[in-house]
């Protein structure tokens, strides 16, 4: 009957999963529940040698110094008399019973207690198998389809992906592999039910360290990541090695790496950008593929003002304003765009609005206007101009009376020229 017993352990613990010290443990408490369900038994203790098989059964008490409970508490001084040097909370043995003892009816209810606490036994152990596995990948079946969730075969368990933790951008089928992230383990009567998921960031982390070799070993962390799950996302990487080029290293060559982990996210686009101490800089380097001319950072409330090409606008913000949004994601800065035109225009407005109200200001005070200065040197200016064309009718006439007489002085000079007869 011992080799008997000692081969069902072996045999439990290969199909089960259990380990042999904790089957033991259970059959003893197994009988021994059966025992105490007797009244008078309730000191009725059980061990199990592993190697033998073999069974004891015998009464135990604890040593107390003021008992409470006589049926499974005994006196010091009554203890030592079983045990010398007996001391509170020592479990003292008191007799030693015959196994003849435990009838049919405390075999029915051993064995039934014993297949209760194995599958409790099994259920414990599958859970702290996957309970260790949470925020890690998980790799199931498809076993059903039902309409809000997907139930992997994940083994000894199932896995359930709701339908708010799949991407849109996929489909699936009966038998079809699928990876997915552990988001959490819980205890049921049925057996752990473990909650996995394909949009979670932590997804997309665990698929890079799947791809790049530099960042599962720790020379390339992945320092952030912002991410709508079948549309875009943007991971922002830094190295730990001198010399070497995160973005290049999580990318690969000719983008291998980067093109795994897209294929395997269903065709969702990814930016790798390199992280940077820097705020602006990385502010900047988040709105890529944009480019930027100026980055300047409020840090009091924690907002970027950045300042972009006219062209280059609807690019950084990106459709319905994802690509700033993801960059906000990203960084931790809440992100205002604005191009360089109309950051030109304001700048503008705004001198305009200084000078105005300089302006104002100025006559509010009750000193001269800027214009009434300028208009008193004009009008000192005009009195001598107006006074030079009144006086130079005057200066003119004499002018023009000494020219006639000189041209009437030399006609009769030439005259005389221009009729003079040639000798024949």
């Amino acid at each position: 009957m011992s080799r008997d017993f000692v081969g069902a352990l072996l045999q439990l613990n290969a199909e089960k999963g259990v380990p042999r010290e904790q089957l033991i443990r259970t059959v003893e408490e197994a009988i021994q529940s059966a025992y105490r369900r007797t009244p008078g038994d309730e000191d009725i203790h059980v061990r199990i040698d592993a190697e033998s098989g073999k069974v004891r059964v015998f009464r135990a008490r604890f040593v107390a110094e003021e008992i409470e409970d006589p049926a499974t508490q005994i006196g010091v001084s009554e203890a030592q008399a079983f045990q010398p040097g007996a001391e509170p909370g020592d479990l003292v043995e008191t007799e030693q019973l015959d196994q003849e003892a435990f009838g049919r009816i405390h075999a029915q209810t051993a064995k039934q207690v014993v297949l209760q606490r194995l599958h409790e036994a099994e259920r414990n152990v599958v859970f702290d198998h996957f309970a260790s596995s949470e925020g890690e990948l998980m790799t199931g079946t498809v076993s059903r389809i039902e309409p809000r969730a997907i139930i992997l075969d994940v083994g000894k368990a199932e896995a359930i992906l709701a339908t708010t933790e799949q991407s849109p951008l996929e489909h699936y089928r009966i038998g079809q592999n699928v990876k997915a992230f552990v988001l959490e383990v819980r205890r049921s009567a049925k057996g752990p039910q473990i909650y996995v998921s394909r949009t979670h960031k932590g997804f997309l982390r665990r698929l890079f360290e799947l791809e790049v070799p530099e960042i599962h070993g720790g020379t390339v962390e992945i320092k952030a990541i912002a991410r709508e799950a079948g549309s875009r996302s943007k991971v922002a990487v830094a190295s730990r090695q001198q010399g070497l080029d995160p973005v290049g290293a999580t990318v690969g060559q000719r983008g291998a790496r980067v093109q795994a982990v897209v294929a395997e996210l269903g065709g969702e686009k990814i930016d790798v950008i390199e992280w940077s101490e820097d705020a602006s800089t990385f502010v900047a380097k988040a709105l890529s593929p944009a480019q930027v001319i100026e980055v300047r950072i409020d840090e009091e409330h924690r907002i970027a003002n950045v300042v972009v090409p006219e062209r280059m606008l609807s690019l950084a913000i990106g459709r319905e304003g994802q690509n700033a949004r993801l960059a906000a994601k990203l960084t931790g800065w809440r992100i205002d765009i604005r191009s360089d035109v109309s950051v030109a225009e304001a700048a503008k407005a705004e001198a305009a609005h200084t000078a105005e109200a300089a302006a104002e200001e100025s006559a509010a005070a009750g000193g001269p206007s800027t214009a009434a200065v300028d208009e008193a040197p004009a009008e000192a200016a005009v009195a001598p101009v107006e006074a030079a064309v009144a006086d130079e009718p005057v200066a003119a006439k004499p002018k023009r009376r000494k020219a006639t007489a000189k041209t009437e002085a030399i006609e009769p000079a030439v005259e005389p020229a221009a009729t003079e007869e040639v000798p024949s």
